[in-house]
C-alpha cells in the first residue's frame, strides 16, 4: 500500500546548516534556568565552589578576626596587599562574590526540596501500583507451589497479611483466575534525604544569619583583678554584622587564681604543663557571686557566654619611682611567654611624672640559669629562681599622636637606648624584692615581691602573679545549630542505609485446580539484600499456608511501616 503524496516522508527534504531549536522566549528561558539552578547537581556544584571560595579567608588575614594582621599585611606587602583588598580579600565571609556563591546555593537548595517535598507527600497517600503482568522480568523472581488445600484468593489473604506484618503498605488486586498483592516499603529513605536538605538549608541560614547576632572578645586578666562585661572593657571586640552592645549582659569576672600543674615524674616530658586551671568568681548584676573553673576544652558557660582560657603566663608587679619618691608607675604587666620554658618579653611605658617618657622592655625568666656565652634563659618553667631583666628607652613613646599602638610593643627608632646592647650600660637585672637606679637619675625601678616571706625562705612559688587571657563568646544560634547539624546527619544516614523496595505476590489457578505462586522484587536504587528478602518472605509465605497458623511478625522483620503508616488499599 503506497503512501500518500503530501506523507512528511514522500516530501523532499531542504538540507540545513544544522539542527533548528524550537525558540523558548524570555519565559521559556526564565524556567529553563530555575529548573538547572535547582537540580541536584547545581546544588553540589555550588557547594563544592562555597568550600573553594573560603580558602582565600584562611591565607590571608580577616579584618573581623584580624584587623591588627590585616594593617600588618599592608605594611609587609605594600603592593600586593591593595591589589587583594580591591577583590575584597581581606572581607572574604561578606564579599559580593562570597555571598552570591552562598544565595545561589541557599535558592537552589530551596528549589531542590520544596518540589521533592509535595512529590514525596502525594506518593506516600497513592496507593502501591497494580502487579506487573510479568514478574519474571524483575529481581528475585521465584515460584512456589500452594498446598492443595489452598485457594488463590485464600493465598492472597495470607501474603497480603504477612507483608502487613513486616511494615509493607499492602494493596491487593482480584481478577477472574488470578489474584495479586502489591506491597512497597522504604518511604523512609526519601523522607531521609529530604530531611538532610531541608537541615542544610538550616545549616545556611543558621551561619549565615544567626552568627551575625553573636560576639567574640578576648581580655586579659591577672590574678586578682576584674572584668567587667562592657563594650570598652575588652582588649579586643569582633562583633557579629548585626551585634547590638545593648543586649550585653552586665556581670562581673573576678580571676582569684591561676594554677599550672607541670610534669616532674617523667624525664623525657620534664617541665611540660599537665593541666591549667583558672578559679573566677562571676557576679551577676544584682546577683550573687557564683564560683566557677575554666580550664583547657572546659570553658564556664554563664550569663549567655561560654568563656574559653585561651593562654597565660607571667605578669610580674612593677614599679617605677621618680626621684622625689612619688610613686609615677606601679602595675602588674602581662610578659608573653616566648619558649616552652615561659621566657617571657614585655613591655612598660612611663609617659608622665618623670623628666622624659620612659620605655623599657623586660625579658622574665621563671628559672633564670646561664649559657656558656653569658646569655640569660630559663630552665624551667616554674617559679624556682626568678629573674627580670630590663632595657630602658628615653625619647617620645609616641603616646601623644593619636595614634592607636600595642601594649605589647615598644616602638625604639626614635628613643635613645640607655641600657642593654650597644650602650655600654648592663641591662637592669632584679630578683623579686630588688630595686635599682633609672639611667640619668631619672628615678627608681622595683621588681615587686607578692610573697617576701616565703621568698627570704627560698620558695618562689608565689611571688609572682599570673594572667590568664580569656576568649568570651556569645553565639545564639548554638542550639540551632547543632540541632540542624543532627539532622543533617541523621537525614544522611538514613538515605544511605533504608533500602527503597516493592514486592509482589501472584497466585493464578491452573486447569488441574491447583495454585502457582509467583513472587518479585523491584529496588529503586541498589539493593543486595532483594533477592535474599523475596525468596525469604516466598518461604515463610509457603510454610504459612501449609500451617494455616496466624501471621505474626517475626524477628528479623521490622513490625512497624518507616514511616509509621499501615495503609491498606484493597
Amino acid at each position: 500500500m503506497s503512501r500518500p503524496s503530501d506523507h512528511i516522508d514522500s516530501r523532499p527534504q531542504t538540507p540545513q546548516a544544522g539542527v533548528v531549536q524550537p525558540k523558548l522566549g524570555i519565559t521559556g528561558w526564565l524556567r529553563w534556568f530555575w529548573r538547572q539552578l535547582t537540580s541536584m547537581r547545581t546544588a553540589l556544584f555550588l557547594l563544592l565552589m562555597l568550600a573553594i571560595a573560603a580558602i582565600p579567608g584562611s591565607l590571608v588575614p580577616q579584618r573581623t578576626s584580624d584587623p591588627n594582621g590585616v594593617t600588618q599585611y599592608f605594611i609587609d606587602h605594600p603592593d600586593l596587599a591593595p591589589v587583594l583588598d580591591t577583590v575584597q580579600a581581606f572581607d572574604v565571609y561578606s564579599s559580593a562574590w562570597f555571598s552570591a556563591i552562598y544565595l545561589l546555593l541557599f535558592i537552589s537548595l530551596i528549589g531542590c526540596v520544596i518540589p521533592r517535598t509535595k512529590h514525596h507527600f502525594q506518593a506516600l497517600r497513592a496507593k502501591p501500583p497494580t502487579t506487573p503482568a510479568r514478574l519474571a522480568r524483575l529481581s528475585g523472581f521465584t515460584t512456589r507451589d500452594a498446598p492443595a488445600h489452598t485457594d488463590a484468593a485464600t493465598a492472597i489473604t495470607h501474603a497480603r497479611t504477612l507483608l502487613k506484618s513486616s511494615g509493607y503498605r499492602v494493596a491487593r488486586f482480584d481478577a477472574a483466575s488470578e489474584s495479586s498483592v502489591s506491597a512497597e516499603r522504604g518511604y523512609l529513605r526519601e523522607t531521609g534525604n529530604l530531611l538532610f536538605h531541608a537541615a542544610l538549608v538550616g545549616v545556611l541560614i543558621t551561619v549565615g544569619f544567626g552568627g551575625g547576632y553573636g560576639f567574640s572578645g578576648q581580655r586579659v586578666l591577672v590574678e586578682g583583678q576584674t572584668f567587667v562585661n562592657t563594650l570598652l572593657a575588652y582588649d579586643s571586640f569582633n562583633p557579629g554584622r548585626f551585634f547590638d552592645d545593648a543586649t550585653l549582659d552586665p556581670y562581673t569576672l573576678n580571676l582569684d587564681d591561676f594554677a599550672v600543674s607541670y610534669e616532674q615524674q617523667n624525664l623525657q616530658a620534664y617541665g611540660q604543663p599537665i593541666d591549667f586551671t583558672a578559679d573566677v568568681t562571676v557576679t551577676p548584676k544584682g546577683g550573687a557571686a557564683d564560683p566557677g573553673v575554666v580550664k583547657v576544652n572546659a570553658p564556664l558557660r554563664t550569663n549567655g557566654t561560654n568563656i574559653y582560657l585561651l593562654g597565660n603566663g607571667y605578669a610580674p608587679t612593677i614599679t617605677v619611682t621618680a626621684p622625689d619618691g612619688t610613686v609615677v608607675f606601679s602595675d602588674s604587666v602581662p610578659f608573653l611567654p616566648q619558649d616552652a620554658n615561659l621566657t617571657s618579653l614585655g613591655i612598660v611605658k612611663v609617659p608622665d611624672g618623670l623628666a622624659e617618657q620612659l620605655g623599657m622592655i623586660g625579658f622574665f625568666y621563671p628559672t633564670q640559669d646561664k649559657m656558656a656565652s653569658g646569655a640569660n634563659f630559663s630552665s624551667y618553667p616554674d617559679l624556682e629562681y626568678p629573674l627580670l631583666t630590663l632595657n630602658v628607652y628615653t625619647g617620645d613613646l609616641g603616646l601623644d599622636d593619636g595614634v592607636p599602638t600595642s601594649v605589647y610593643a615598644l616602638t625604639t627608632d626614635t628613643l635613645t637606648q640607655q641600657t642593654g646592647g650597644a650602650t655600654g650600660v648592663d641591662s637592669i637585672e632584679l630578683k623579686p624584692g630588688a630595686s635599682a637606679e633609672l639611667p640619668n637619675g631619672l628615678g627608681t625601678v622595683s621588681f615587686v615581691d607578692n610573697d617576701p616571706a616565703a621568698s627570704a625562705a627560698g620558695d618562689f612559688s608565689q611571688s609572682v602573679s599570673r594572667f590568664a587571657s580569656f576568649d568570651i563568646h556569645h553565639d545564639p544560634t548554638q542550639v540551632w545549630l547543632i540541632s540542624f547539624s543532627a539532622l543533617v546527619l541523621f537525614g544522611l544516614f538514613t538515605g544511605l542505609l533504608v533500602p527503597r523496595r516493592r514486592v509482589w505476590v501472584k497466585a493464578s489457578t491452573r486447569p488441574d485446580g491447583s495454585v502457582h505462586l509467583e513472587y518479585a522484587g523491584l529496588a529503586r536504587g541498589d539493593d543486595p539484600a532483594l533477592e535474599a528478602a523475596v525468596t525469604a518472605m516466598a518461604d515463610r509465605h509457603l510454610k504459612l499456608l501449609k500451617t494455616h497458623q496466624p501471621v505474626v511478625a517475626t524477628p528479623e522483620s521490622p513490625r512497624r511501616d518507616d514511616l509509621g503508616l499501615h495503609r491498606e488499599s484493597d
